[in-house]
This record gives C-alpha cells, sequence and structure tokens, in this order.
C-alpha cells in the first residue's frame, strides 16, 4: 500500500512515504511525524488513513538537515530527536507541509493534516500559515503560536495525564482558539496514540480520538 516519494520543497528535497487507498481516494492527509521520524508508527497511521479512503502523505521532516532518520523511543532517541527538531524548526517543518500539500492539491483533493507531538504543534501552524484544515494530537509547543489566528477548523487532542501540557496549557489553547475542537481524554498520557510503544499507548483513547478525527476529516477534508 506504502511506498517512499520525493518531495521538492523550499527547504530541499524531502522523502515522503505515500499510502494510496484502494479506490480513488476521498480525499487527502499530510500526516505530520513525531519527533522520531517517519518511522514504523508514523508509516502505519499513514496506512491507516489510505484504509479509510484518503491518500495519506507523511514528509520526512527532518530531511532537510539530515535524511533517513529512524529513531526509538530511548533517551538517546529522544535527545538525538529533540536536537534535529530544534535544527529544521517550525518554518522549514511548515514549508515542507506546503510542499505535501501542494501536491496533493494538484490532484483534485481537499487536504487536511493530522500531526502528532512535535507534528501537532507544526499541524497547529500548517493550519494558521498555510490556511489548512488541521488536527494537532498533544502538541506540546503550540503555545507561543496560539495568537495566531485560525484560518481553517482546528481540532486539538490531549492527554489529562500528559506532564509536558499542563491544564492551563490546555486552557489557553480553549480561550485563545474559541472556535477550536478541544477534547481531554481521562487517565491518558502522552503520546497516547502510537500503538507501537505499550508503555505510552492507551487503547480506547486512541480510538475514540481516532473516531474524531475521521470525522473531522470527513467534513473538512473529503
Amino acid at each position: 500500500m506504502g511506498d517512499w516519494i520525493q518531495l521538492e520543497t523550499a527547504a530541499g528535497p524531502v522523502r515522503a512515504w505515500r499510502a494510496s487507498p484502494r479506490a480513488p481516494a476521498r480525499g487527502a492527509v499530510v500526516v505530520l511525524q513525531e519527533i522520531f521520524g517517519v518511522n514504523p508508527h508514523i508509516r502505519s497511521v499513514a496506512d491507516g488513513f489510505a484504509d479509510e479512503g484518503y491518500l495519506a502523505l507523511a514528509p520526512a521532516l527532518f530531511d532537510p538537515v539530515e535524511a533517513g532518520v529512524e529513531l526509538g523511543y530511548d533517551q538517546a532517541g529522544t535527545e538525538r530527536g529533540v536536537a534535529l527538531r530544534n535544527a529544521v524548526g517550525f518554518e522549514r517543518a511548515v514549508q515542507v507541509v506546503d510542499a505535501a500539500a501542494t501536491l496533493l492539491h494538484r490532484g483534485g483533493l481537499r487536504v487536511g493534516v493530522v500531526g502528532y507531538c512535535w507534528g501537532g504543534s507544526v499541524a497547529f501552524l500548517a493550519n494558521t500559515r498555510l490556511g489548512l484544515p488541521a488536527v494537532s494530537y498533544y502538541g506540546a509547543r503550540t503555545t507561543p503560536f496560539l495568537d495566531e489566528a485560525a484560518r481553517a477548523p482546528m481540532l486539538f487532542h490531549f492527554g489529562s495525564d500528559d506532564a509536558s501540557i499542563p491544564p492551563e496549557a490546555i486552557a489557553l489553547h480553549r480561550e485563545r482558539q474559541p472556535a477550536a475542537q478541544v477534547y481531554v481524554y481521562a487517565g491518558a498520557g502522552h503520546a497516547f496514540n502510537r500503538e507501537t510503544d505499550p508503555a505510552h499507548h492507551d487503547p480506547g483513547n486512541a480510538a475514540l480520538a481516532r473516531t474524531r478525527t475521521l470525522a473531522f476529516l470527513a467534513e473538512h477534508a473529503a
């Protein structure tokens, strides 16, 4: 179902995992990685959207500084991911999203963005800066940008027990983005959708968030 393609972006050439539906696509989704690269989890997420009828692209956001990065969830992987995230920065990440969305739009498809962790914050900026409907899962770096006006529908997913996004930060999302949908999942921590990581995965809350995400995409990207 999936294969790698190359995107030409303002930040340089970037690989993207492309997951194609078996039937003509009902819409398109740009899937944005965590700090661990376009690893098996992110490829699986993209494949899952293809199973729902969407053409999904997961661009490798680290490629402008280091190509082919797939990291583990241990301390070394986290530290390396943070360093690469900081090296890429938000501006180049948004440029990559722009190229992916432009390619999908050329196919005549409506496009939404779904991002996880760091990608969740990039998804928010894809909304405010590119005008794309977006879903942000546990984006912990969004708060400094919340005064940017949304230009499309916006959906946030947060875990109630996510130490990186305290309740006051969630409240600020509601205050600064009053038109956005904001859901908080009781008992869920950070990365509760990461099915390849039993230490973080919360199957029940992940399934509920997925149902809401698919309903959002059906309305705004299909």
